[in-house]
């Protein structure tokens, strides 16, 4: 079904002050906003704590802190990638704290007792870790990590775009249970083996395989992203659980590959976990020229009524052209230049995301109004570029 796009028409009827603040700039009111951030701080508190303390009693305090300088190398390696992936439209801070914290604050707090409860059940003993590893872990990892990802899809639908945006949430959500999972295992080791143990553990978790944890999760935020924007009621309650079930299975494998290959790790890491890794990689790369690629196709629908230039749709749908363009910003007109191109970009990538759920059939009052609004900031900010001959030359010069 065919949509008409909203006319540009309005933007004369806001000031520079009222400017229509649309999609995930919104915030919620005050109290509910209060509210809602009371009680997570209190819920990723105690589970944060609770997490620190249970290492701390069975360790000791020099080993935790070993632990806990260390695993920082996961962060420092892995949230960079995600953010890297995030940058056509960054999702909001508030959402991707949440991701992280559940995953190093809930999750794996719940992993750590519900794993033991699975080895009781299993009649595993101290000398059958490989039974949990392989037959436990899996199952309540994915699961308490897609917990998550789901709270996500309930409350905040709206602010998940896809598939792209789904493997960040999740990728986030991994790195966050990595984090504290190594702080465990590295803290463990050094207390029974000293520095040897701790080292070794660092090389094998932290150096050679940080990205384990995303590599399985991201399955079940491709599960979410298509269920976030899907209309059909099997795509919404199937893909999180199909995502769910690879995430288990390569989760599984992995640990499988490093149980069996206990005394010669090597030849598992480069038969299973590089195939794995380079895979990963892959999907990361194409998802994100994915999103590229539909921004440049939905925002062509905005360039006959003149919303939209076709140089400013391919500044939109490059990188290296947006770059470009708040660099031209910056030169041309300082810090706030670049902060309103910053926005007119912003805008253009959440208006391709909105004319994409319309192009599906997702619309109603909100989502119209939503466009409504986009392509107002959008009108707004092209009026202040397009006051200056600079900008109608760069434009016309194709540099945009």
């Amino acid at each position: 079904m065919s949509h008409d796009v909203p006319s540009p028409s309005m933007a004369h009827a806001y000031s520079d002050q009222a400017v229509p603040t649309p999609g995930r700039l919104r915030r919620l009111p005050r109290l509910r906003r209060v509210v809602l951030i009371t009680v997570l701080t209190v819920l990723f508190g105690l589970g944060g704590v609770s997490t620190l303390a249970l290492i701390g009693a069975t360790t000791g305090l020099t080993a935790t802190v070993f632990g806990i300088t260390l695993s920082l190398v996961v962060i420092g390696i892995v949230v960079p990638v995600f953010l890297w992936v995030d940058r056509f439209e960054a999702e909001p801070p508030g959402m991707l704290a949440f991701a992280f914290l559940w995953g190093a604050c809930i999750a794996t707090i719940g992993a750590v007792f519900l794993n033991d409860f699975g080895g009781y059940l299993l009649g595993a003993g101290e000398e059958d870790n490989g039974q949990v590893a392989v037959l436990v872990a899996p199952l309540v990892e994915e699961s308490l990590k897609g917990l998550g990802l789901l709270l996500l899809l309930w409350f905040r639908r709206r602010e998940i775009d896809g598939v792209l945006d789904g493997i960040v949430y999740a990728g986030l959500t991994a790195c966050g249970f990595a984090f504290v999972e190594d702080i465990i295992y590295l803290a463990s080791d050094y207390a029974t083996s000293g520095e040897s143990g701790l080292m070794s553990t660092f090389v094998l978790r932290v150096v050679m395989s940080p990205f384990a944890h995303p590599m399985f999760t991201i399955w079940i935020g491709i599960g979410v992203g298509l269920a976030a924007v899907s209309r059909r009621w099997v795509v919404r309650l199937g893909a999180p659980v199909l995502g769910w079930l690879i995430a288990v299975f390569f989760h599984a494998l992995w640990n499988a590959g490093a149980v069996i290959s206990a005394n010669g790790w090597l030849w598992t890491y480069i038969v299973i976990q590089a195939p794995l890794f380079l895979m990963f990689v892959a999907l990361l790369i194409w998802v994100r020229r994915r999103e590229a690629k539909i921004i440049g196709r939905e925002l062509q629908a905005y360039v006959p009524n003149g919303i939209l230039t076709p140089a400013e749709v391919a500044m939109l749908s490059s990188m290296s052209e947006r770059k470009y363009a708040r660099q031209w910003a910056d030169n041309s007109g300082g810090k706030p230049a670049r902060a309103r191109m910053a926005e007119f970009q912003e805008a253009g990538s959440e208006l391709a995301m909105v004319r994409a759920k319309i192009s599906r059939g997702i619309r109603g009052e909100r989502i119209l109004r939503e466009e409504q609004d986009l392509v107002t900031v959008i009108a707004i900010r092209r009026q202040e570029f397009l006051g200056s001959a600079i900008y109608r030359k760069f434009e016309v010069l194709g540099h945009l």
